[in-house]
């Protein structure tokens, strides 16, 4: 079963009961289990380096400082990476009290001061009067760095809580000073990298220093070759202005990057399908996909752990959209013909289901009744079936329960229940989980009757690791010395030449991002869209009416736009090596010069998909970025590191043909 794979990534349902992952792996264990995936496209780098060094990142991030006492006591909140607004509509589950506007607006009348490090000043539009530090993409460990040498070098840092709270200062400080490797990381130095000047850098640090200040940085900042160094440069920086576990103060990993970081709602795991047993134990890192379908047996490194990928026959996927989250999409195309049968579960004629072999219709949350929770939201909805289902489409349950019956494992699958009857036992075993959170769970006939459950807030609100800051001993953190490591023997252990045992700059790629800016001088950023989520509804009304000319829109400053002949609005070729696609120009000096970006989530739309390296007609980003591990510690998507070239696009426009339905051969 080692060739089975079942990792199928994706956005799925707010539902708990239809999550098709959920069902699809109680599935494949029922016969002998799967290879799975772990981590996440979102933030695996900063998921594999977080518990050597502070934490687990998913415990961390719900440990977050509540907006109110941001809002009470922070002077200075510095977002690397902004505080989109986009980003905070959604939750794992279910988004439903969207509190970020309304805090960011309350912080800013209470008096937080905003400083937005980003190349996008509109990364923190919701505050009219941030501050906006354009840095250069992929350079902000570099700054990171800089701050911390001015730290020690005026002696503004926290010695006691150094002292206390860390290991590995001397280290740390000893490359910072420039004693280790003959490099200081003055203001100077990171000026030259970043585009921040060096005063303002110096600047920085001391008002860091001299107030309440909330160092927040984003989840698209790691996802960038050798992300992992800004998230660990980061937890430096913060350790050393001593203010980690204060009220208003310290750090964050995620305000803006879902509505969850600072909710701190009253939270349990909510109703769940049990999973069961996974009979085989080998996992791969999500964002390695093309490479394990593509390399079988071949060796590869993954945070400390030497292994080799599974030989993969047959791909099971439902709930996801590899053709929209994963890098390289011309590689992913020949990825995905390797395996014997790729089978997928779906609502709609994605480019996922053009390019798989077997494709099962399935209903929408529309079309059935389901629980959605989000364990974090506070909320608990009934979900009525709006409409009977569509056409042949039929619940991923139901397509397993039969499936299950063929293979001789039915009553182990289903239990004997329904849809129905599963829905009010996974209700019913979530009360006493709720309970020993302080929730109170009204009987499922009630919960259905009410329609909403809402729960209450905590009456203290949290801030983050603050037992940690009060004492030490009784709290410590999960890492291996029970403190903040800035030097980490761990890590430092695995001899990876890109992530040595502290945080660092690595001059060597730092010179391989210069030759291919040389070659390729726009920048490419992929954000998360303000019109669907990932790719979801990218063929809805609301998502289409923001296209130009049909295609995805990409934001470029105007200086960059003359230089090529590119006007407002016109329709442009975006390229490199890995390929083409086009895309609709919005001219904004909101953007640094050298830099464009576009929203992940178009669908895929190759002019020939039997031609290798064919042009995306639609405007799908990922087209473009490089399918490479962030470092050999985290293996995650690195989507950031990529450079592009643009010219205007003069032939007659193809048509988009992403959203046709298939068509039909006999009845």
């Amino acid at each position: 079963m080692r060739r089975f794979f079942g990792g199928s990534y994706g956005w799925a349902s707010a539902g708990r009961f239809h999550h098709a992952q959920s069902q699809l792996h109680r599935f494949l264990k029922c016969f002998g289990g799967y290879t799975a995936s772990t981590n996440t496209y979102s933030s695996a780098a900063g998921e594999r380096i977080l518990p050597h060094i502070l934490g687990p990142l998913s415990p961390l991030h719900r440990q977050h400082t509540h907006f109110s006492e941001l809002a009470r006591e922070c002077q200075l909140f510095v977002a690397f990476g902004g505080l989109p607004l986009r980003n905070a509509q959604v939750n794992g589950g279910g988004a439903n009290d969207h509190m970020l506007k309304y805090w960011l607006e309350k912080m800013q009348a209470q008096g937080t001061r905003f400083i937005n490090i980003s190349p996008v000043r509109n990364d923190l539009s919701a505050v009219e009067s941030a501050e906006w530090l354009a840095v250069r993409p992929g350079t902000d460990t570099a700054l990171l760095l800089a701050l911390c040498y001015v730290l020690i070098n005026e002696s503004l840092y926290d010695s006691g809580f150094i002292a206390s709270h860390t290991v590995g200062f001397a280290p740390y400080r000893a490359y910072l000073m420039g004693e280790s490797d003959g490099v200081a990381k003055t203001p100077e130095w990171a000026a030259a990298i970043t585009g921040i000047e060096a005063q303002r850098i110096a600047a920085l640090a001391r008002e860091m220093a001299s107030q309440r200040t909330m160092v927040n940085i984003s989840w698209s900042i790691q996802r960038a070759r050798q992300g992992e160094q800004a998230y660990w440069a980061t937890v430096a920086l913060t350790a050393l202005l001593g203010q980690i576990g204060t009220p208003g103060g310290g750090l964050g990993f995620g305000y803006a990057c879902t509505n969850l970081a600072g909710a701190a709602r009253k939270a349990f795991s909510g109703p769940r399908l049990p999973a069961g047993e996974n009979a085989v134990n080998q996992v791969i890192p999500v964002a390695r996909l093309s490479d394990m379908l593509l390399h079988p047996g071949e060796a590869y490194e993954f945070d400390g752990q030497h292994l080799r990928y599974p030989d993969i026959r047959l791909v099971y996927w439902a709930g996801g959209n590899a053709f929209h989250h994963h890098q390289d999409i011309n590689r992913l195309c020949e990825a995905w013909r390797r395996p014997e049968t790729v089978v997928v579960h779906e609502q709609f004629w994605t480019a996922q289901a053009k390019f798989s072999d077997i494709v099962l219709p399935v209903t929408t949350s529309l079309e059935r009744e389901d629980i959605g929770s989000g364990g974090h939201d506070g909320f608990m909805i009934a979900m009525s079936a709006q409409i009977p289902p569509v056409g042949e489409a039929r619940d991923d349950y139901a397509i397993f329960c039969d499936l299950a019956e063929r293979l001789g494992c039915g009553e182990r699958f289903s239990e004997g229940r329904d849809a129905g009857q599963w829905l009010r036992e996974i209700y019913e075993a979530s009360r006493p989980r709720a309970r020993e959170e302080g929730i109170a769970l009204p009987s499922f006939d009630e919960f259905w009757r009410q329609g909403v459950l809402e729960y209450s807030a905590p009456e203290k609100p949290q801030v983050f690791l603050a037992d940690f800051r009060a004492d030490p001993q009784r709290y410590p953190l999960s890492t291996p010395s029970g403190k903040i490591e800035l030097f980490s023997e761990t890590i430092a252990g695995f001899g990876y030449r890109e992530c040595p045992g502290h945080p660092w700059w690595d001059e060597q790629e730092a010179a391989w991002q210069r030759q291919e800016a040389a070659r390729w001088p726009l920048h490419l950023l992929s954000s998360q869209p303000r019109t669907r989520l990932h790719s979801q509804y990218d063929h809805g009304s609301v998502s289409r009416a923001t296209k130009i000319q049909g295609r995805e829109p990409l934001w470029m400053h105007p200086q960059d736009a003359q230089a090529r002949g590119i006007s407002e609005g016109s329709v442009v070729k975006v390229y490199n090596a890995r390929g083409a696609i086009l895309a609709g120009v919005h001219l904004s000096e909101q953007i640094l010069p050298g830099v464009v970006q576009m929203s992940t989530g178009a669908w895929y739309d190759p002019l020939d998909p039997n031609e290798k390296g064919s042009l995306d007609k639609h405007g799908n980003p990922n087209v473009l970025t490089e399918d490479r591990g962030s470092s050999r510690l985290g293996q995650g998507c690195s989507a950031q590191s990529c450079w592009v070239e643009i010219a205007p696009w003069r032939d007659a426009l193809p048509p988009v043909t992403a959203f046709d339905p298939p068509r039909f051969i006999g009845a």
